[in-house]
C-alpha cells in the first residue's frame, strides 16, 4: 500500500522567510532520494533543498517567489515501496530538525584502527585548508597541539584564496582602474583606449593568489604544521582516511593514508550550485571558470544577482563584454536596504543590456554557434536569446554530506549542514566545525573567527586550561561587502528587517554630495547610513555605498559590538578630508549636530 510522504524545509540555520528562487519538481513527476526539489536564497548563499524520500510527486506547495522557513511544507511525494530506506539505510520520513543526529548504532561504524595503523597521529587534525582551516591550524599550533591540515589542493587557502575572493579582487582592481581612466576625461586627462592583454592579466591574478598561498606554506612550516594533500572521510570517530591528490588539480594518486587525532575541526566548507536543466559546456562556467579568464565574451548571461554574479559581471563588462542578468526575485543584490542598491543600479545602468527580474532560465540548448537561452517570467524575452558564454552564479551549498561525517557520528542536516554550540562543537564533543559547512552567511572572514574559538576550546580542553576552554563564538554582527563599482557594505540591522521585526529604529544618512573627499574623487553619488535603536540610541546597523565602503564598515561594526551610540561616534575625531569622516557626520546628524548639511528641520 502506497504511503504519502511530506517533504518539508529542514534546518536552515538561524533564517526564516527564506524566498524560493527556483523549483525543480512538478506533479507527476518522480524523485529520488537527494533530487534537487527547490533553491533557496540567504544573504549571499543559496541552498538546494533535496528530497528525503523516493517516488511520485502528488502534490506542490510552493512556487518560485515562495518564502518558507524551517519546517515548511514543500511537497507530498507517494511512495509505493520501501526503496528509499534500502538506499540511504535510514527511515523515509525526514527527523524533525531538532534531532541532534541518528545514533550511529542505527548504522554501525566500521571497528577503529589499532593506533599502530594508523599511518600518522595527531592532537588536533582540520579537515580543510580555507581561511577558517588554516586559521584553526595555525592557532591550533601556536597553542601547543600537534597538528595535520588535510587539503585536496595543491596549495592552502581553499576556494577563497584560490578560486574566490582574491583572485576576483584582483581583476577588480584591475576594473577599477580601466573605469577610472575612461572617466578622468571629464576631468581634463584623456587617455588611450586600454588594449587588454588577457594572457598578462591573468599572470597579475596568478601572482596575486601565488604570493598569498606561498606565504600560508611558509607560516605552515614555521608553526610545523603537516599538511597530508588529499580527500579526507572520517572512518570513526577517531580516524580520517585520506585519498592523496596530486598536480596543480585535485588528481587522485590511488594511494590511502589513515591518520589518527584526538580532536578534529571540520572545515571543508562548500561547492558552487550547478543548476540540473543546464548542459555542461566550456562555455558555460562557475565562478572559478570565470575567474579562469579563459576568454571575453561579446554576450554574457549571468544567472543570479547576488553579490558573485554581480562581481563577475562588473569585471567582464569592463573587459568589453556586454551582459544580461537574471534573478528571480524581485532585486538585485538581496543583502542592503534597497536604497543602497538603487545607487549601486543607478551607477550601472549602462552596464547591462537587460537586467531580467522576476524571471527564470527554464531551458539552455548549447549550440555551435552560441548558447539559446529560454526565459519565464514578468521580464523574460518572447525569444531564446543567444549568449557566448553563461555564469552561473546560484550560490553554494555545504559539503556535509561528502566526508563520511556519519561514520564519525557526526548529525549532518539534509542540506548538508552540521549544527555547531557557541564553542563549535558539533555533536560528537571532540569533533568541531567551522566556516560554510555550519550554515550562513558564508564568508570567510566568520569562518576565521569561528576557527580561532574552535582551536582555544579544543586546547582547553586538551591541556587542562579553563579560560580557554571557555572561548566561544559571540560576534553581535557579521558585515557583508558587494566589492563591485561601486562598492556597497552593510552590517547589522537593515531598516527593512527592523521594519519586519516591529522594531523601532532611528536612522541618519550622510550623502556624500557634502563630501569634499567624495566630490573631489567623483564619489558624490554614495552615502553613509547609520541606524539607531529608537529607545537605547545605540547603534545597531549601517550601510555605505561608494568607493572604499567595505575597507569603512569595520567602523560601524566596532560601534555596534561596543555598544556606541550616536554621541560616542559622532564626538570621535576623524581625520579630514576622509571618506571615513562621513561615519561621524551620519552620527552628527542623528543627534542634530551636524554642521555640513542645512540645518535640520524642527520637528
Amino acid at each position: 500500500m502506497s504511503n504519502l510522504l511530506e517533504v518539508k524545509v529542514p534546518d536552515i540555520g538561524d533564517f526564516s522567510d527564506v524566498p524560493v528562487i527556483d523549483l525543480f519538481v512538478k506533479v507527476g513527476d518522480s524523485i529520488g532520494i537527494d533530487d534537487a526539489i527547490c533553491t533557496l536564497e540567504s544573504d549571499k548563499a543559496t541552498m538546494d533543498v533535496p528530497s528525503t524520500v523516493a517516488g511520485t510527486v502528488r502534490e506542490v506547495l510552493i512556487q518560485p517567489g515562495s518564502k518558507v522557513g524551517e519546517g515548511s511544507l514543500l511537497i507530498k511525494v507517494e511512495s509505493a515501496a520501501e526503496k528509499g530506506e534500502e538506499e540511504r539505510g535510514k527511515s523515509e520520513t525526514p527527523a524533525p530538525a531538532s534531532t541532534p543526529t541518528a545514533s550511529p548504532s542505527t548504522s554501525p561504524l566500521p571497528s577503529s584502527p589499532e593506533v599502530g595503523q594508523a599511518d600518522l597521529e595527531c592532537e588536533m587534525l582540520v579537515l580543510g585548508a580555507g581561511p577558517g582551516g588554516y586559521s584553526a591550524a595555525f592557532r591550533s599550533a601556536d597553542l601547543g597541539m600537534k597538528t595535520i591540515i588535510v587539503e585536496r589542493y595543491a596549495t592552502l587557502g581553499g576556494v577563497c584564496l584560490n578560486v574566490g575572493c582574491i583572485p576576483s579582487k584582483a581583476l577588480l582592481h584591475v576594473a577599477a582602474v580601466m573605469e577610472e581612466a575612461q572617466h578622468a576625461s571629464n576631468l581634463g586627462v584623456t587617455f588611450a583606449a586600454p588594449q587588454v592583454d588577457i594572457n598578462k592579466l591573468r599572470a597579475h591574478k596568478d601572482k596575486v593568489v601565488g604570493k598569498l598561498t606561498g606565504g600560508l606554506a611558509g607560516m605552515a612550516k614555521g608553526r610545523k604544521v603537516e599538511v597530508v594533500r588529499g580527500y579526507g572521510s572520517f572512518i570513526d570517530p577517531h580516524h580520517i582516511e585520506v585519498e592523496e591528490t596530486t598536480g596543480n588539480g585535485q588528481d587522485k594518486t590511488g594511494t590511502k593514508k589513515v591518520i589518527r587525532f584526538q580532536k578534529c575541526i571540520i572545515a571543508a566548507g562548500s561547492a558552487a550550485v550547478h543548476l540540473p536543466f543546464i548542459p555542461k559546456d566550456p562555455r558555460i562556467v562557475d565562478s572559478t571558470g570565470a575567474l579562469e579568464l579563459r576568454f571575453v565574451p561579446q554576450k554574457m548571461l549571468v544567472i543570479g544577482g547576488g553579490i558573485i554574479g554581480l562581481e563577475m559581471a562588473t569585471v567582464y563588462s569592463t573587459l568589453g563584454a556586454r551582459v544580461d542578468v537574471v534573478e528571480m526575485l524581485d532585486a538585485l543584490m538581496q543583502g542592503p536596504d534597497r536604497d543602497a542598491v538603487k545607487v549601486w543600479e543607478k551607477q550601472n545602468a549602462s552596464r547591462f543590456d537587460r537586467i531580467m527580474l522576476k524571471t527564470r532560465t527554464v531551458a539552455v540548448d548549447a549550440k555551435e554557434d552560441g548558447l539559446f537561452v529560454s526565459f519565464e517570467g514578468e521580464d523574460a524575452p518572447s525569444e531564446p536569446v543567444r549568449y557566448d558564454m553563461i555564469l552561473q552564479a546560484a550560490g553554494r551549498s555545504p559539503n556535509g554530506r561528502k566526508i563520511a561525517a556519519e561514520k564519525a557520528g557526526v548529525a549532518v542536516t539534509d542540506r548538508g549542514f552540521i549544527d555547531v554550540d557557541a564553542r563549535m562543537r558539533t555533536n560528537v564533543p571532540h569533533i568541531f566545525a567551522i566556516g560554510d559547512i555550519i550554515g550562513n552567511p558564508m564568508l570567510a572572514h566568520k569562518a576565521v573567527h569561528e576557527g580561532h574559538v574552535a582551536a582555544e576550546v579544543a586546547a582547553g580542553d586538551l591541556q587542562g586550561k579553563p579560560d580557554l576552554a571557555r572561548a566561544a563564538f559571540d560576534a553581535t554582527v557579521i558585515p557583508g561587502v558587494a566589492y563591485t563599482h561601486p562598492e556597497v557594505a552593510w552590517v547589522g540591522y537593515t531598516e527593512e528587517q527592523a521594519k519586519e521585526e516591529g522594531r523601532k529604529v532611528e536612522t541618519a544618512k550622510f550623502p556624500w554630495a557634502a563630501s569634499g573627499r567624495a566630490i573631489a574623487n567623483g564619489a558624490d553619488y554614495g552615502f553613509t547610513k547609520l541606524i539607531f535603536d529608537a529607545d537605547s540610541h545605540r547603534i545597531i546597523g549601517g550601510a555605505i555605498v561608494g568607493p572604499s565602503a567595505g575597507d569603512m564598515i569595520g567602523e560601524v561594526c566596532l560601534a555596534i559590538e561596543m555598544g556606541c551610540d550616536a554621541v560616542d561616534i559622532g564626538k570621535t575625531i576623524h581625520p579630514h578630508p576622509t571618506l571615513g569622516e562621513t561615519v561621524g557626520m551620519a552620527a552628527e546628524v542623528a543627534h542634530g549636530t551636524c554642521t555640513d548639511l542645512p540645518p535640520p528641520r524642527k520637528k
